[in-house]
């Protein structure tokens, strides 16, 4: 028993020591970011207090690579269940954009089969799904691996969640304001509906949210998306009863409809 607390001891303040140093990194990168962003006439996101701009950053890396410590046994038993059911590739990569627009690589576990129709193409969504992707999407060990995005600095713990690419020619201007910060493993808008919200509302959210990041709020999404996970609150597989439209292919009917009636 002593042992393991030793161990643990000697971890977790590597942990602390390593977190410091990306703390460090972190606000030198952005000082850089603030003084291209000046030479170049554009605003840059300001963090709204000493939480956002000095400790988020390292609690992030420390919390994250921590949990992947604790967790290593559920994402190695994870990892071979998928590829024992589903096959490899083990990993789900896509590119996302992550803060300013960065483009990122995001893993997930793989959920679903590669079925294919007569032409080649992946069958839609809800018919590549198994019952055993089902359980990995609705208990979010699927969304593991995006801790490592977290200890790399490309996602957060909390922060709007990352879309993809082909959405970012319809954001609105103030909309792409949820890209001033990096996008997060859980958000506002995940503990408020999660996938049931309309894009407006999710929008409206992760917006809330970037205007003013403290402590207290992140702890508060923490807790409650914990809460929804266990619950298994809120869960809608793409292309099911109950899921939106792409957010491209609503903001295009949409523009279709106000071209139509002359607005």
């Amino acid at each position: 028993m002593n042992k393991v607390v030793k161990v643990a001891f000697i971890v977790v303040s590597i942990l602390i020591i390593m977190s410091v140093i990306v703390g460090v990194i972190d606000r030198r990168d952005q000082r850089k970011r603030e003084r291209r962003a000046r030479e170049e006439g554009k605003k840059i996101h300001k963090p709204f207090g000493p939480y956002e701009k000095y400790f988020k950053r390292p609690l992030d890396f420390f919390l994250s690579s921590l949990t992947l410590i604790v967790l290593s046994p559920v994402i190695g038993i994870a990892a071979l269940l998928i590829w024992i059911k589903l096959g490899s590739p083990i990993l789900f990569i896509q590119e996302r954009p992550g803060r300013d627009e960065t483009i990122f690589r995001l893993k997930k576990f793989r959920s679903m089969t590669d079925e294919r129709d007569l032409l080649g193409e992946l069958l839609p969504d809800e018919a590549r799904m198994t019952l055993f992707g089902k359980i990995l999407r609705s208990s979010s060990v699927d969304e593991l691996p995006e801790l490592f995005n977290i200890v790399r600095g490309e996602m957060s713990m909390i922060g709007p969640r990352p879309l993809v690419p082909q959405y970012l020619p319809y954001f609105t201007e103030n909309e792409k304001h949820r890209h001033d910060v990096r996008p997060g493993l859980s958000g506002l808008a995940q503990i408020n509906g999660r996938s049931s919200l309309s894009w407006d509302e999710r929008f409206i959210l992760d917006l809330e949210y970037v205007n003013r990041i403290t402590f207290k709020t992140d702890i508060q999404i923490a807790l409650k998306t914990i809460k929804k996970v266990l619950k298994e609150e809120d869960v809608v597989i793409r292309g099911t009863e109950g899921s939106i439209l792409d957010f491209d292919v609503e903001r295009q009917l949409n523009r279709k409809s106000k071209y139509a009636s002359g607005e």
